[in-house]
């Protein structure tokens, strides 16, 4: 009888059919994703380009902003920011996902809210901040943490691998003078790095005998 979490813990061991089965999966699941974003981003330019944007994109300390703390990541400030944001996406949220769904959206929730209210409070409040990068950086934090705080070489080399192909972008969580919210790249890894050790998958303990095997005088 397999205990709960077993189907995780075994799709965790590197190499197993079930580790390929649950990155498979994922990968679809990532996938499915993003033509919502691709939806979503022709309904604004339908209805009026940008329209979406101000409606739903956080305002940081504006009360009617707030709400883009959850509809932000939906939206995207044009086509080429929807492609810049999409790839990664994929990537990193196919091996966040591949992880155990549970802790992927509970992930996800601890991300979505660091990052956006964060940006909320410190961010620059004539702007509006749309985009899923907030996340993206999230599921990169996520994974180089998980790395550490579980001892997974395999999730290591995974962040180090996507940051390596995309190491123009990591600079981006650094101030600039460009119209980017570095301040949600950079509270988005941080709640990446949260993620990682408030849902850390712990090693199941050794079971132990029914009988006492430490000897006694009598």
């Amino acid at each position: 009888m397999a205990y709960p979490g077993a189907q995780d813990e075994a799709a965790a061991k590197v190499g197993t059919e079930a580790f390929f089965a649950a990155i498979g999966r994922a990968f679809v699941a990532m996938c499915a994703v993003v033509p919502i974003l691709f939806l979503i981003e022709a309904i604004d330019r339908g209805i009026g380009a940008g329209t979406l944007d101000l409606a739903g994109g956080i305002i940081p300390r504006r009360l009617d902003g707030l709400d883009g703390v959850f509809f932000s990541p939906f939206l995207h400030a044009g086509w080429d920011h929807l492609y810049g944001n999409s790839v990664p996406l994929i990537l990193v949220g196919t091996f966040a996902l591949a992880g155990g769904t549970r802790r992927f959206i509970w992930s996800t929730v601890i991300i979505v809210l660091v990052s956006g209210f964060g940006v909320w409070i410190v961010g620059d409040p004539s702007s509006v901040v749309v985009g899923a990068s907030g996340v993206v950086f999230g599921y990169l934090g996520l994974l180089f943490a998980r790395g550490f705080v579980e001892r997974s070489w395999w999730n290591l080399a995974v962040a180090a691998f996507i940051g390596l192909l995309y190491w123009y972008q990591i600079y981006n969580i650094l101030p600039t003078d460009q119209p980017i919210s570095w301040q949600g790249h950079l509270l988005g890894l941080l709640g990446g790095v949260v993620s990682a050790i408030a849902f850390r998958r712990r090693r199941p303990r050794p079971a132990t005998s029914v009988y006492d095997t430490t000897l006694t005088d009598f």
